[in-house]
């Protein structure tokens, strides 16, 4: 008999729009590998862009919010494990799953850290600094990391955010799995086809405009960073690539200043592969760039942030951090027209996909815990108190309010 997984996702996924897409098709393939049954199952409304699950072989299942319908569905389907995509579902579901399904092993795949994210927005906002009192203080915190309680696994894309939440907030690690982009191996062969330095031109930004952190990069490239740019290269041009560009977006546009919004692309490797170098001045955010790993993957020199670079940082040599405009500008001179400084930095790039993100290494450790888990799994709920506790809370509060609403709805 088949074992089987349910996803719930707060939005369906768009691997070619966002890094959180292409990360939820890694964790359907790894599972698809392990011999698993999908559905994915969402109450957001479908998207152009959303990829057809049904193509490769996952059920797709539309639910309703505050609506018991979700009851009956999980009951039949009787699920195995069920992932929750952002700490929004498992607040929305999971005490809908814990009371039909209680047997059911739950994780949470945390994408980011949206607390850390939004804690660095309003601190970047407010121009100060993030402290611990900030971090504590955004309520998104709390709910969060109750979350993160409240399941039995959470998976963490980055070892900064695995670091904080064990040091600062003291969660134990039998409750995270730290969980990276999954890559696949790259072949000498394939570093070989790759467009050469000479045969490659233009800078390149790229990422799903309606993200925050993206669309305040973009203006930060607009107002500061492309201006010096063009200075030093007045011939260079910085081609743009996003999904969902408004028109607040497309006014950005000018020719004269080589600064052009491309839009959608079908293909980001192909746009990739066809640039010099890849501008990512992140100046907010959480867990990994998902741009930053299309960009090595192709061979494509980068220049971004210190928050950019969290969690692959500690093989980042320091000329390839911005960490002043006038160091961005300039570092990003140095990779588009030195041969030498670029073809090091593409040679780091493959070096630490390697060496830090093998898909391999990985997806074995991931396979252990999830079998660790279903042996003990009665034993890892007593050791969670708080989780317990959280859980009696959530089961009383959110279920009651969830029924007011239907009821009210009805």
């Amino acid at each position: 008999m088949n074992k089987k997984l349910l996803i719930i996702g707060f939005v369906w996924p768009e691997p070619r729009s966002s890094a959180a897409g292409s990360r939820m098709m890694q964790l359907i393939s790894f599972f698809q590998s392990q011999q698993y049954q999908i559905a994915f199952a969402s109450a957001c409304a479908k998207s152009e862009n959303a990829f057809d699950l049904s193509s490769i072989g996952v059920e797709k299942v539309t639910i309703e919010l505050n609506h018991s319908s979700f009851d009956d569905f999980i009951l039949k389907y009787n699920p195995d494990i069920v992932i929750f995509d952002r700490f929004m579902s498992e607040e929305q579901f999971g005490w809908r799953v814990s009371g039909q399904c209680p047997n059911a092993i739950k994780i949470l795949d945390t994408e980011d850290l949206h607390f850390l994210r939004r804690t660095r927005q309003q601190a970047l906002k407010d121009n100060v600094e993030v402290t611990r009192d900030n971090l504590f203080n955004e309520t998104t915190t709390k709910r969060e990391i109750a979350s993160i309680y409240r399941c039995d696994l959470s998976l963490i894309i980055s070892t900064a955010e695995m670091g904080l939440l064990q040091d600062t907030f003291k969660i134990d690690s039998s409750l995270l799995q730290y969980l990276p982009f999954l890559v696949a191996p790259i072949s000498e062969v394939k570093k070989q086809e790759l467009p050469s330095f000479e045969n490659r031109q233009h800078f390149i930004s790229i990422g799903n405009f309606r993200h925050e952190p993206n669309y305040n990069a973009l203006l930060y490239l607009k107002d500061t960073i492309w201006k010096g740019i063009r200075a030093l290269l007045p011939n260079a041009q910085l081609h743009n690539y996003g999904s969902y560009a408004s028109q607040k977006v497309n006014q950005l546009h000018n020719e004269k200043e080589g600064f052009l919004i491309r839009g959608f692309t079908e293909d980001v490797n192909e746009v990739m592969q066809q640039s010099k170098v890849l501008l990512a001045p992140i100046r907010f955010g959480a867990g990994l760039k998902g741009k930053l790993f299309d960009a090595m993957q192709n061979g494509t020199p980068f220049m971004s942030t210190s928050v950019g670079l969290e969690g692959i940082v500690k093989d980042i040599k320091q000329d390839f951090i911005g960490g002043t405009p006038e160091e961005f500008i300039s570092h990003s001179v140095a990779l588009y027209t030195d041969t030498f400084t670029w073809s090091q930095q593409q040679a780091l790039g493959f070096k630490i996909l390697e060496q830090q993100f093998s898909k391999i290494h990985f997806e074995g450790k991931f396979k252990d815990r999830l079998l660790s888990l279903v042996d003990t799994i009665k034993a890892h709920r007593q050791q969670n108190f708080i989780g317990q506790l959280l859980q009696h809370h959530t089961l009383q509060s959110t279920k009651y309010m969830s029924k007011w609403i239907e009821a009210k709805n009805s």
